[in-house]
């Protein structure tokens, strides 16, 4: 019996080496007997410290004066079962001084878990989470929480929400579309780079000149006119927007005869490509229309009230 205990002693003892043992040879430290414990040194009212210890293979007489083979022990139990030594002489109490259970000190402290640590206290026993909500489901005394749903997803509802507004926002600038027409790509009598374009406003400060550019960027509501003109023999450009509140309206006066190759002819501020002021084509176009405007009245001549007078002088002769 000394000698199976002096071999678990050794194995237990043992340093690091190679074993080819299955885990079928390993056993619970609980299972030695008190003999064995304190041959390897540890105290036999630890023997409920569950760990795994490598079990020697059953040896016959014959093979009991061999040497058994080196064993390597598993997750340090030396140093493990020092520490353990060391706190229960660490919190051992004295015989005089009876333990109650609420002074009762844990058995080994640093293997304890510590709920302190994490914010709230250990539950007590018996203690059922599912339990306890499905008791309290159908509880009418319990204040309901107000859950609000989520917002109506606008995805659904409006696909391009850009583009609605662009469309509101053109009613309100262009009821008509007439400006719209008129600066439409798909529009053959469309605005051209070229032509000699009258912008009237509703300040009185009415421009006109030749379009040099016709921008659209960003959005149709963007669409703006590069013109020039030359007053007092200078040559002045402006920009307009198409859809401004402040432009009242735009009249093509004369069209270029040939198309130009270009969308922006720059090449017009050079002074041999300049045409230079646009004033007397402007005029013969608002005499044009005005002629045209008198006609449609029923006047006669360049006076607007020569029907009157004719009238007049005709009811003075019969008189």
């Amino acid at each position: 019996m000394r000698a199976a205990g002096e071999a678990r002693s050794d194995c237990i003892s043992r340093p690091y080496g190679t074993s080819n043992r299955s885990r079928s040879d390993l056993v619970v430290m609980g299972s030695l007997s008190p003999m064995t414990m304190h041959l390897s040194g540890v105290p036999a009212s630890s023997a409920t410290f569950t760990s795994l210890l490598p079990m020697p293979k059953q040896h016959t007489f014959k093979d009991m004066a061999t040497s058994i083979q080196p064993a390597r022990p598993l997750a340090g139990l030396k140093q493990a079962l020092r520490q353990c030594r060391a706190e229960r002489q660490r919190y051992r109490a004295y015989a005089t001084a009876p333990m109650t259970e609420s002074t009762r000190q844990p058995l080994y402290p640093s293997l304890t878990p510590k709920a302190s640590s994490y914010g709230y206290n250990e539950p007590t026993k018996g203690f059922r989470p599912s339990q306890a909500t499905k008791q309290n489901r159908f509880n009418d005394g319990l204040r309901k929480i107000p859950t609000i749903p989520p917002p109506r997803s606008t995805l659904k509802v409006c696909k391009d929400p850009v583009k609605i507004i662009y469309n509101d926002q053109l009613k309100v600038l262009d009821p008509t579309g007439a400006r719209t027409r008129l600066f439409s790509k798909k529009n053959p009598e469309r605005v051209q780079p070229g032509d000699i374009l009258l912008v009237r406003t509703k300040n009185g400060d009415d421009f006109s000149g030749v379009c040099l550019n016709v921008r659209q960027r960003h959005s149709p509501i963007d669409t703006a006119i590069l013109l020039r003109n030359h007053l007092t023999k200078i040559g002045v450009e402006m920009w307009f927007k198409v859809y401004s509140p402040n432009v009242e309206g735009i009249e093509i006066v004369q069209r270029k005869e040939k198309r130009a190759r270009r969308a922006k002819l720059y090449y017009l501020r050079q002074p041999r490509h300049d045409i230079g002021s646009v004033e007397n084509i402007v005029r013969a176009y608002q005499r044009a229309r005005a002629g045209a405007n008198l006609k449609s009245r029923g006047a006669k001549g360049r006076d607007a009230n020569s029907h009157a007078k004719n009238i007049k002088s005709k009811k003075s002769k019969k008189k």
